[in-house]
């Protein structure tokens, strides 16, 4: 049997964010676009996700040697009872293009529930932290999702499809209805952050699809932390695996939810 406390654990996690952090913030100064590789469609990587990997990776393992690993990257990979998902810098295509929004996420996953989770967005040195229980902080002061009551007063956040086109008009006709329907809709480009300005009050909803689960799975905790929900775009639990996303301060949930399901049902 594996005992550890959470609120022990998580300033080292906290600790192991920044410490990457630091060295994405290094190498953005003297990135070149030769430096870019190709994973897929769309789909971007550098030496830096792939360095700042193995440096979370060699620090997880030294505070939890018991846990398994889900990375991006795939530096690490063996699902144990225990496990850390990771994605070392959410946003590669903001870093290699020099648009300052791009962050290091950090989970810790038992039996697939999310206890731990960490997001670093490195430009602005905001470190967005939480355990099971024990609610939600933005660099140690706590934070709650906002309480706006409806979509019309509402600011909304989002991601476009790079791949999976064939969901793309349903995902278009939900945009252009809360582009006529809410304050406006803001595509950030990095989904960690995204969840994490959520649930700081500075979103009221969002929503996804194509995410994998080193995408949402520390923010999704940050967000229940601090009063929000989250579920699939049928309603349900399936946020980690099924490749969807809807969060809310949880005010604005059942309007923002029949609207997504309007479109894509």
């Amino acid at each position: 049997m594996i005992i550890f406390s959470l609120n022990t654990v998580l300033p080292h996690v906290v600790r192991t964010a920044k410490n990457a952090g630091e060295f994405i913030r290094k190498e953005r100064l003297k990135f070149t676009p030769d430096k870019i590789e190709m994973k897929g469609l769309n789909d971007m990587v550098s030496y830096v996700d792939k360095g700042a990997e193995q440096m979370i990776v060699a620090e997880l393992r030294e505070i939890l040697p018991e846990a398994g690993f889900m990375v991006e990257e795939d530096s690490a990979k063996e699902k144990k009872e225990y496990n850390w998902i990771v994605d070392p810098l959410d946003g590669t295509t903001n870093f290699i293009h020099g648009i300052p929004c791009y962050a290091v996420s950090i989970a810790l996953e038992h039996k697939g529930e999310i206890i731990l989770g960490v997001v670093y967005e490195v430009a602005k040195k905001e470190c967005f932290s939480a355990y099971k229980g024990g609610g939600a902080f933005l660099n140690e002061a706590p934070i709650k999702v906002s309480a706006n009551k409806s979509l019309s007063e509402s600011l909304i956040g989002t991601g476009f499809p790079i791949y999976n086109f064939d969901r793309q008009e349903n995902y278009l006709n939900v945009l252009r209805e809360l582009m006529q329907k809410t304050h406006g809709v803001r595509r950030i480009g990095a989904a960690a952050a995204d969840l994490c300005y959520l649930a700081s009050g500075r979103l009221d909803a969002f929503y996804e699809y194509n995410l994998n689960p080193w995408d949402v799975a520390a923010g999704v905790l940050i967000i229940k932390e601090a009063g929000g929900t989250v579920c699939d775009f049928k309603g349900e639990q399936n946020w980690l695996y099924g490749k969807e996303i809807i969060a809310t301060n949880g005010w604005v949930e059942r309007e923002f939810m029949q609207l997504v399901q309007k479109h894509f049902n």
